[in-house]
């Protein structure tokens, strides 16, 4: 005659409950992954903002420095010299100027999961302005 276990709590024989934490941890990990995934997407989506934005603060920085005629490529170069290598070739910086404002415009696409394979179809922009200042001789 087998002799059934005991437990302190009460419960009866436990011996069929082996394993079942393993097995519902293995269910989970699918559900794991892609919260994961989503939120890695979600701070690359955050990142790109954040560095559309510093790229247009740096590009109207050096455009309101610079002589109106070396404006666009002081504009461009201080755009793009601060953005990641992964984010540089996916990005445009335009400068303009009018009633006496100085406005940088950059673009950058949103990479998907790694930055530099594959990018979504939408772009995320950065505008900054600044008053013009006048460059003395």
């Amino acid at each position: 005659m087998k002799r059934e276990e005991k437990h302190a709590d009460g419960g009866g024989d436990r011996s069929g409950d082996r394993g079942q934490v393993t097995i519902e941890f293995l269910g989970m990990i699918p559900t794991i992954l892609v919260t994961l995934v989503v939120l890695w997407q979600l701070v690359l989506v955050g990142y790109t903002f954040t560095l559309a934005g510093n790229a247009a603060d740096e590009a109207v920085r050096a455009a309101t420095a610079a002589d109106p005629g070396a404006r666009q490529g002081a504009c461009r170069a201080a755009g793009l010299e601060k953005l990641p290598g992964a984010w540089e070739g996916a990005a445009t910086v335009n400068c303009g100027t009018g009633g006496g404002y100085v406005t940088a415009d950059v673009t950058l696409r949103v990479p998907v999961l790694f930055p530099g394979t594959a990018d979504f179809p939408f772009e995320v922009k950065g505008h900054a302005g600044a008053v013009e200042e006048e460059v003395g001789d």
